[in-house]
């Protein structure tokens, strides 16, 4: 899939969320190792050291590997955003990013993201950010930025899965031409114990994570799913050689209840 900007981005990446840098590492290179092209990272995860180190020790040529990183809620403003960046393109080791985003909006800090917004777009006018985006966005948070932006936000990163679908924030992104990317895409493995979705897995002789994981790519949403296991990382990515019926989309869809599993953006300030 493309960006609004023309960045290719594959649907499908690995989230560090809260992995330890020493951990990341490897990680990190046996994902890229094994067709991985995107890695989802944040300041907050406090492991972007590690991932800059596993991208390095992947052999993985720097080109081919779109990087995400994102700045916490401390840091919005204009000069923060600034300062934050440089931070983290320097623990990564990095000469430029691919994808920077707020990480949250935190509405009760006023309008300070699109302060930040301002800072992104200088650092992409300067040619140190390729792509940015938002995370955690409602749809008011987005009509804010794109009241006063110059480059429009390409991507939301959301909480998104079976049990939170995101009818109307999909709606809303896609008629903007905003990818929508989903963290927690497994109900942070909550779901993987719903007996409908392991009897539909056992039935494509798949894992219940596959089967949500090819859900979300049959609706066009781009999905980051972390795991610290070398065999499922393997097994997340091999979702593109099946295909779910209209009516298990729809059963899968229905299992819908709006259940966070994070905070919901109006409350993380």
């Amino acid at each position: 899939m493309s960006l609004l900007d023309g960045t290719p981005i594959p649907q499908l990446g690995l989230g560090v969320y809260k992995v330890d840098h020493d951990i990341a590492a490897p990680l990190v290179s046996h994902a890229l190792r094994n067709g991985y092209r995107l890695i989802d990272t944040a300041s907050m995860y406090e492991n972007e050291f590690g991932v800059g180190q596993g991208i390095r020790d992947s052999g993985v040529p720097r080109e081919e590997v779109l990087v995400a990183t994102k700045f916490w809620m401390d840091d919005l403003g204009f000069e923060n955003t600034l300062k934050a960046f440089d931070k983290s393109l320097k623990l990564l080791g990095l000469d430029y990013l691919d994808l920077y985003l707020i990480h949250w909006p935190a509405p009760k800090r006023g309008l300070l993201y699109v302060d930040s917004w301002k800072a992104m777009e200088k650092l992409k006018n300067e040619g140190l950010i390729r792509s940015i985006g938002v995370c955690n966005f409602h749809t008011h948070h987005i009509d804010e930025i794109l009241k006063v932006a110059e480059h429009k936000p390409v991507l939301n990163q959301v909480e998104l899965h079976p049990w939170l679908t995101q009818e109307k924030l999909l709606e809303y992104d896609n008629s903007r031409d905003i990818v929508t990317q989903a963290w927690s895409p497994l109900a942070r493995g909550k779901i993987l114990e719903d007996p409908m979705l392991a009897t539909l897995a056992e039935a494509y002789g798949r894992s219940v994570a596959q089967v949500i994981l090819r859900w979300h790519i049959q609706r066009g949403v781009a999905v980051i799913p972390k795991s610290i296991s070398r065999e499922r990382i393997v097994q997340n990515i091999n979702v593109f050689d099946f295909e779910l019926t209209e009516q298990q989309m729809s059963e899968i869809s229905a299992l819908n209840t709006n259940l966070r599993t994070g905070v919901d953006p109006e409350d993380r300030n």
